[in-house]
């Protein structure tokens, strides 16, 4: 008797739990679905997880393991190779994409759809960056922002310190033995953005502002749960931080100009500074600060990760890396005696390389995910919903 009673008692916990998990994994379907009335039956397949934290937990877990695609795998073996799924995101009820053609429709329909970035990324990132303001205000400071770091004639003012920075850290690497590729080469990038934008050189400063932003970077691939110990409340001080330093280097340039003493070179600081709209309208501090976030951000983690990337694909396939080889021993060929150093002139003539770049790009992507937020409910491969998109297109497997 005793005996039956103990498997009784184990059945009936087990029960509970099952019921319990039942009843949990159906709690989002129940906040989220139902208030939508006929149109909850018109939503793609899948699932909005567990209560609050949704697919995030096998979403991260994945895609800090050796097998990423294990997160999409749980989809379409589940529930079919649709090309458009239900779940809960970064906070929020989603539906992701996975195919090209509603990739492209989700990402350049601007009619149906507009930027829809969660909360805590915009935390992050920055309200008035270009993930946070509208597509008017977006094109603005895109206009007046973008053209001090854009093309060859930007490229130009900062080539003599990029080479001897690149050079620098080749000699470096020689003599460092194993190296973690990937992180040497966006301390390179970093130092040259910083340079870029504001004229820094000082070792202690920028490896003191690499770290926060590597703590940003990792806040914003976390969930966002804002206490002592997570990713997400490291990423907000690594913010914040961050946000101190820039105000400072702005007052000291505002109080600079106030008493007339001239910078020794102009920078990006002092192009966002100078710069109006047709209106005479300048950036405020708030608006200095969030796109220079943004760019340095941006800037050194996208050029660290598409080199490391081109350096592999060139590694993986030696008959384009002797190609790409003979152009720039043909180019120094062709370079007179008294020469010193790139011209611009030869970075124009790097034809194969510039496309060895171009296919990189075709190749990868370095953004971890697209958001997108419909403006009304949208039909798509007869699926109607009205929740943010999240897409990542990748080579093979879109997602």
């Amino acid at each position: 008797m005793e005996l039956g009673s103990i498997w009784m008692v184990l059945i009936c916990i087990l029960g509970f739990f099952l019921a319990l998990k039942r009843i949990l994994q159906r709690v989002n379907g129940w906040l989220y679905e139902t208030k939508l009335g006929e149109i909850q039956y018109s939503l793609p397949p899948g699932d909005l997880g567990w209560p609050f934290i949704g697919n995030m937990w096998s979403f991260l877990r994945a895609f800090k393991s050796t097998d990423p695609d294990a997160f999409m795998h749980f989809f379409t073996t589940r529930y079919g190779r649709t090309g458009i799924y239900k779940a809960f995101m970064f906070g929020r009820p989603s539906v992701f994409v996975t195919t090209p053609e509603t990739c492209k429709r989700v990402l350049i329909d601007d009619d149906a759809f507009k930027p829809g970035w969660p909360s805590s990324t915009m935390e992050l990132i920055g309200k008035k960056s270009f993930i946070g303001i509208s597509y008017e205000e977006h094109k603005r400071l895109r206009r007046l922002t973008a053209s001090p770091v854009n093309g060859h004639e930007a490229l130009s003012l900062y080539l003599d310190y990029i080479e001897e920075n690149v050079i620098s850290a080749l000699d470096k690497w020689a003599t460092m033995g194993q190296i973690e590729f990937l992180t040497e080469l966006r301390k390179l990038t970093f130092r040259i953005i910083m340079y870029v934008f504001l004229s820094s050189e000082s070792e202690p400063v920028m490896e003191a502002l690499e770290r926060e932003y590597t703590a940003l970077n990792y806040g914003v691939r976390a969930m966002a749960i804002n206490l002592p110990g997570f990713a997400y409340h490291k990423a907000l001080k690594a913010r914040k931080n961050l946000v101190a330093s820039l105000q400072s280097i702005v007052d000291e340039r505002r109080s600079r100009r106030k008493n007339s003493i001239s910078s020794k070179k102009k920078d990006m600081m002092d192009a966002l500074m100078d710069v109006d709209d047709e209106n005479g309208r300048k950036l405020t501090d708030e608006e200095i600060i969030d796109v220079l976030l943004m760019y340095l951000n941006a800037g050194h983690e996208s050029s660290g990760h598409v080199t490391m990337w081109a350096t592999i694909f060139l590694q993986e396939h030696p008959e384009f890396l002797q190609k790409a080889k003979e152009e720039q021993e043909e180019i120094i060929k062709r370079r007179p005696p008294t020469q010193k150093g790139l011209t611009l002139k030869e970075v124009r003539d790097m034809k194969y390389l510039s496309k060895v770049i171009d296919e990189t790009l075709r190749l990868i992507t370095f953004s971890l995910v697209v958001f997108r937020e419909a403006k009304a409910d949208v039909n798509m491969n007869e699926c109607r919903y009205e929740f943010i998109i999240f897409s990542r297109q990748q080579q093979d497997f879109e997602m």
